[in-house]
């Protein structure tokens, strides 16, 4: 099957997110299309695929633009198929109920805001990368990992994404689209 997996990114953990994804999905006999939707051609038509993974990372309660926009305009389509939302944050990385809710509120924001209802969700833990912010939000997300309990040294970057349960996210859904 011909999967698209469009993603929207900040700073680049959910491109990487979306890239594992669409391998997976390649093990597994399927093809996936990974698409920036930054960059997404205007015509772009999801009827086209038989399946889609929609991948964005979560910034100050908001995912990105591109990805809202894209998925309001196709919402009809989208809910006729085969989805999966993966949504990208380092709240995911978190075991605070206060943080988990927090998710499931930006969630059914953007599920408001498209008018689409994912069949599948899935939260995945994203990255501190340290070595590219400037002084305010280095300081900001070294306070933010200090009370989460996450690394705080910021020599280096630190990737918190869970890549097995990411993997076992992509075969479940694998199964379910193959599945029909």
């Amino acid at each position: 099957m011909n999967i698209l997996v469009l993603y929207g990114t900040t700073e680049g953990q959910t491109r990487k997110v979306a890239r594992f994804i669409a391998d997976r999905l390649s093990v597994r006999g399927h093809q996936a299309q990974v698409i920036d939707a930054a960059e997404a051609d205007p015509e772009l038509d999801p009827g086209n695929f038989g399946a889609a993974v929609i991948a964005a990372s979560l910034h100050a309660g908001h995912y990105q633009a591109p990805v809202v926009d894209f998925v309001r305009r196709h919402h009809g389509t989208l809910a006729s198929m085969p989805t999966a939302f993966v949504s990208v944050s380092l709240s995911a990385a978190s075991h605070d109920a206060d943080d988990l809710d927090g998710l499931a509120r930006c969630v059914a924001d953007f599920e408001h805001r498209t008018g689409w209802t994912p069949r599948e969700i899935c939260h995945a833990a994203g990255a501190f990368r340290f070595t590219q912010y400037d002084f305010l939000k280095r300081w900001a997300l070294k306070y933010i990992a200090y009370r989460r309990g996450q690394p705080t040294d910021t020599s280096k970057d630190y990737e918190l994404t869970d890549w097995d349960a990411l993997g076992a996210f992509v075969d479940g859904f694998a199964v379910k689209i193959a599945a029909g």
